[in-house]
């Protein structure tokens, strides 16, 4: 009997979830010896035309990672989309928009400025020179993709099928969801690859978690001694956990960090940032709405905070006004 054939493709990401593969370690022959990777551009020589020339349906499942931003991203998409049976929103990007998605607060045109024309950073650029769909050469004609007007999940391009979150998915999730997938024992499509329960369930620190308003002051984290045993929300620091889906072994609470929210909400949750936030306000010891407006005005960066990973496939996106365009 053969073995089902698997593909993994990066989109617009930071290379992490590849990292994660690699960082199965040991537990990477298990999967081995129980697929066929059959595409893989970063890890292994496969191009482009190797995926065109398989059969629809070839693939058993591709696990996608990466918002989608250009058009070369989204006509991956749909091509891992025709050749694999089950498509797997592979890490936050790909989920819910990722760090990427932040982008989704700010015109196409100002980024492109910034990136080249502004010279704040490292390129150099004194013509103002912008990168252009095709250019002419005498050697021939380069193309390059097409910058889209938002960052999209991936879900909001092609149909997909599971979800594994995480920045990046947790190794036992990873090999859990590979063994359902050979093994033909997976939930419902549609289903995310993690517990269904929040991050503040099994929590180490969950005994010290206040049951009232106790905080007097939002703090950031470089700003005090953090207590290594005490709830994070009572020492007056954001931690995204109570609107987080358990199942990354809580490695940042175990760094002594509290969650930033990468494995995303949960399925009771319908905006994953408001559902921090509210979290957040109500432990705040104050009845007054100006006392805890001006609280939560002191967050340097609420959006960055409570929507790191989220900003495409939140509500908040619904609203801002950035059109597909870009330009808005």
């Amino acid at each position: 009997m053969s073995k089902p054939k698997v593909g993994f493709y990066w989109c617009a990401s930071c290379g992490g979830c590849e990292e994660a593969v690699v960082d199965l370690a040991e537990d990477i022959l298990k999967v081995v010896e129980l697929v066929d990777i059959v595409f893989w551009p970063c890890a292994m020589d496969f191009k482009r035309d190797d995926l065109e020339a398989m059969d629809d349906n070839e693939m058993a499942v591709c696990f996608v990672n990466g918002a989608i931003r250009s058009s070369e991203q989204r006509e991956m998409a749909l091509l891992c989309r025709q050749k694999a049976g089950l498509i797997v929103a592979f890490g936050s990007c790909a989920h819910t928009g990722g760090i990427p998605g932040l982008a989704n607060l700010y015109p196409r045109k100002d980024i492109v400025q910034t990136v080249y024309g502004d010279g704040q950073f490292s390129t150099v650029n004194p013509e103002g020179t912008l990168p252009q769909p095709k250019t002419a050469h005498p050697e021939g004609t380069t193309e390059l993709p097409l910058l889209e007007g938002s960052v999209k999940t991936l879900d909001q391009v092609v149909p997909v099928d599971y979800y594994l979150p995480g920045c990046s998915p947790p190794t036992k999730l990873i090999v859990d969801a590979v063994m359902a997938i050979v093994e033909g024992d997976l939930p419902p499509r549609g289903s995310v690859l993690a517990p269904d329960i929040a991050l503040c369930h099994d929590c180490p620190r969950v005994d010290s978690k206040p049951e009232e308003s106790v905080v007097t002051e939002i703090k950031r984290p470089q700003e005090i001694l953090i207590d290594p045993e005490k709830c994070f929300l009572a020492q007056g620091l954001i931690c995204m956990g109570p609107a987080t889906r358990c199942g990354c072994d809580h490695a940042c609470i175990n760094g002594n960090m509290p969650c930033s929210g990468c494995l995303g909400p949960t399925s009771r949750t319908t905006d994953h940032g408001a559902a921090a936030m509210s979290a957040t306000a109500s432990l705040l010891e104050s009845n007054e709405a100006s006392e805890i407006a001006a609280q939560m005005e002191s967050i340097p960066d609420p959006v960055g905070t409570f929507y790191r990973y989220s900003v495409p496939s939140s509500r908040l996106f619904c609203s801002v006004g950035v059109g597909d365009n870009g330009d808005e």
